[in-house]
């Protein structure tokens, strides 16, 4: 890979990091039952790949019976990492949700010599450690009657979820479009989710359906299919650790549209774990 074409890669990753990270503001804002939460997300984010996907002419059609069982159980982990993530978000505050969801590149990082033919890095438990440090800064003391500490366990619940997600779509970036993968996932979300609908309060989405309609276009449908697209160019474990930027991001857009202040805990648990994005940065260009 050029120098030129490596820096074009970086800069879109980081781009999509940044939009994906508008989904901690949103999560902790929008006035509804999670899992309907993140139904709208879903069928509102098919809705605009699948027009995308028709104006651009791109294929959706899924090659074998096997990749299909695969997209199903992609979009099962991915739809549990959304809704332990909001979970998250509403129990703690938008850095400890967003800080505990980035242990998922350690997670990545360990579990994908099972799943690939890469080779286990040793560097990854070192960088690993990094993480579990800040994670440890992060945890407030440990009480499971503290929603601070119950946010956390659910962060690294989507972690997990989001990790073994990842890992299954890897192999097949490089057979299907990273919108198809994307917009399969979502509809795949919205069909599993429908009864929410019925037996959960849906009435505030009146006053809610300018922020849901951010989440699904600008996180969702944008954010996410970039990030997808990006595993073409670095190894899952890579583009994960530099995604791992979006807790800061999230913080930020946290503090202005909120008004949540981040503690010292997370200053420190957050540097380290951006410590981490900056050395696999370095490391994913050798």
């Amino acid at each position: 890979m050029s120098e030129k074409s490596h820096l074009k890669h970086v800069f879109w990753l980081t781009t999509a990091t940044i939009l994906i990270s508008t989904s901690g503001a949103l999560g902790k804002y929008i006035d509804l039952p999670t899992p309907v939460v993140i139904w709208w997300r879903s069928a509102l984010a098919a809705l605009f790949l699948l027009i995308f996907c028709l104006y651009k002419g791109v294929n959706l059609k899924i090659h074998t019976r096997k990749d299909r069982y695969t997209f199903i159980i992609a979009a099962v982990f991915m739809g549990a990492h959304w809704i332990t993530y909001f979970y998250a978000l509403k129990l703690s505050n938008v850095a400890i949700g967003m800080l505990s969801l980035f242990t998922f590149p350690v997670m990545i990082a360990l579990l994908e010599p099972l799943f690939s033919k890469n080779k286990f890095d040793p560097i990854h438990i070192i960088l690993g450690i990094l993480v579990l440090i800040g994670i440890y800064i992060l945890a407030p003391e440990f009480d499971l009657e503290s929603n601070q500490l119950q946010g956390l366990l659910f962060g690294l619940l989507s972690a997990l979820c989001y990790a073994l997600r990842i890992l299954i779509l890897k192999k097949h970036v490089n057979t299907y479009n990273g919108t198809t993968l994307m917009f399969y996932q979502v509809a795949i979300i919205a069909a599993i989710l429908v009864p929410v609908l019925y037996f959960m309060d849906t009435s505030n989405i009146t006053t809610q359906y300018p922020y849901v309609i951010i989440l699904a276009l600008v996180t969702t449908a944008i954010g996410h299919t970039m990030f997808v697209n990006s595993l073409k160019y670095f190894k899952a474990s890579t583009a994960s650790i530099i995604g791992s930027a979006q807790p800061v991001f999230g913080i930020i857009i946290a503090y202005f549209f909120l008004n949540e202040i981040p503690t010292l805990h997370t200053f420190v648990g957050g540097s380290l774990i951006l410590t981490t994005v900056a050395i696999e940065s370095v490391r994913s260009k050798k």
